[in-house]
């Protein structure tokens, strides 16, 4: 390409500030995740627990995951809140055979929808005011803990001035390429989520595994805010409520949940435009630290192939192989903490893909979302 020199000069120092940007990313938030600790607790407390979960015709998979969380071993008080949203299929049924065996399963029959809210934040709020104890543990239909200590754990990272637990969401691991990618996508979230709250910037939750006490969700008026949306009962309330000091994490293995994940290439993409259309709503200040990693992540593969090609190969690569060192480190680190460590050797390829998957999902940001939750 027949350009003046300047002009690659200018590319190359781009090159530079992108290398610069996310290397600032690895080891100011990042890190901070790879490497934590928690904290050594001194005396450990039990609180009373309500897990709250929402399923519209879900019965098959509450066949499968609701015993689960039946038989957690959690020796102080605790239900089980399942909101039976309108559902269609066997669901109540099958709640009526689990509550002669749990009677601490509590079944919330929904049989009108709410016209104006939507999505799933009306059954969840009714599901927070029905629960009896102050800490709300959430989780879906389709996820099922990790161990019977999930509800143990989660509580346990409540402490003085804690109002927030965040904990990780995971997926089944299963053969395949999509299977992979899945989990890495969701590694990679978590990696961004998990290390912002320790950085003191909380941004959002999941809510396959969440909990807040329920006098925060009253206090900040539940989900009146974000009500016109279909999503956002997870990581736009969190957004909102978080401060520099009320949340903590748990990424004990023993405290993660494990879904099943899309079997096919269309319905994971569904479901990540459907996740992706609530990020314009995020806090100015997020919106930017977010969108500056994401951009600069973007242009990283086509100006190292520009500057290999066209100013200098050996410096570039240099460059680059710095950042792939540090990020490769910081990686199986973070990997080996949210037990996601065979998907590290492929990292590599993993960061190429992350260049595709911008490009795919960025039209969902102006995508009108769908209405509907389940």
């Amino acid at each position: 390409m027949n350009l003046p020199d300047e002009t690659w000069l200018a590319l190359f120092i781009l090159f530079c500030l992108v290398i610069l940007v996310q290397l600032f990313y690895q080891l100011y938030f990042f890190r901070r995740l790879a490497f934590y600790q928690p904290k050594q607790k001194t005396q450990s407390q039990e609180y009373p627990v309500s897990v709250i979960i929402c399923g519209r015709d879900e019965a098959h998979n509450l066949a499968r995951n609701l015993p689960g969380i039946l038989v957690q071993d959690y020796k102080s008080t605790h239900e089980v809140i399942v909101i039976n949203d309108n559902s269609t299929d066997e669901s109540k049924y099958l709640l009526d055979e689990f509550r002669k065996s749990f009677k601490n399963l509590v079944a919330v029959p929904l049989t009108q929808e709410a016209k104006m809210i939507p999505g799933k934040k009306f059954p969840l709020s009714i599901g927070i005011k029905t629960a009896k104890y102050e800490i709300v543990l959430l989780t879906d239909a389709d996820c099922v803990p990790a161990s019977e200590h999930w509800m143990k754990k989660m509580q346990d990272g409540f402490a003085a001035g804690t109002e927030i637990v965040l904990g990780y969401g995971a997926y089944h691991k299963l053969p395949g390429l999509l299977n992979k990618l899945i989990r890495f996508e969701t590694f990679h979230t978590a990696l961004l989520y998990l290390s912002y709250a320790l950085a003191g910037k909380t941004y959002m939750g999941v809510g396959r595994n969440l909990a807040y006490k329920k006098d925060l969700f009253f206090k900040n008026k539940g989900f009146s805010s974000i009500n016109h949306t279909p999503g956002g009962d997870d990581d736009l309330f969190i957004n909102k409520v978080a401060t520099k000091t009320n949340t903590s994490i748990v990424i004990d293995y023993e405290a993660h949940t494990l879904s099943d994940p899309k079997k096919r290439w269309s319905d994971w993409i569904n479901q990540k435009f459907r996740h992706y259309t609530t990020a314009k709503y995020y806090k100015p200040a997020h919106k930017r630290s977010l969108g500056l990693y994401t951009i600069t992540h973007a242009l990283l593969y086509p100006l190292l192939i520009i500057c290999s090609l066209f100013f200098n190969w050996w410096l570039t690569i240099s460059l680059f192989l710095i950042r792939l060192v540090v990020q490769g480190f910081i990686y199986k680190k973070a990997m080996n903490k949210l037990n996601e460590n065979d998907l590290w050797p492929l990292f590599i390829f993993f960061d190429i893909w992350m260049f595709i998957y911008y490009f795919v999902f960025a039209p969902a940001l102006w995508k009108k979302p769908k209405k509907t939750w389940n």
